[in-house]
């Protein structure tokens, strides 16, 4: 199946949110996360996911296995920060 491109990373960044504010659930803050922390960390998330994925070589369009493929670079990325962090 193909996916454009600007889906595609349409996708990435609303996963990077969604991962972003799911570890910061995790912790135990009375106050919950900040909105701003929130935001930083899914960037920090979005980019590095981006930047792991170009060393992977990928043909021109984008399609749904390399998608996944990301989707899971970001959760390991979570699951990895969310380890250090706690």
């Amino acid at each position: 199946m193909k996916i454009t491109k600007k889906i595609s990373l349409l996708v990435l960044g609303i996963t990077a949110i969604v991962c972003s504010r799911a570890m910061f659930f995790f912790f135990n803050d009375p106050e919950g996360p900040n909105l701003l922390i929130v935001i930083v960390t899914a960037v920090v998330i979005y980019f590095t996911s981006l930047a792991i994925s170009m060393f992977y070589p990928r043909t021109k369009q984008a399609d749904l296995k390399g998608l996944l493929l990301q989707i899971l670079i970001q959760v390991l990325i979570v699951a990895g920060l969310y380890l250090c962090l706690s």
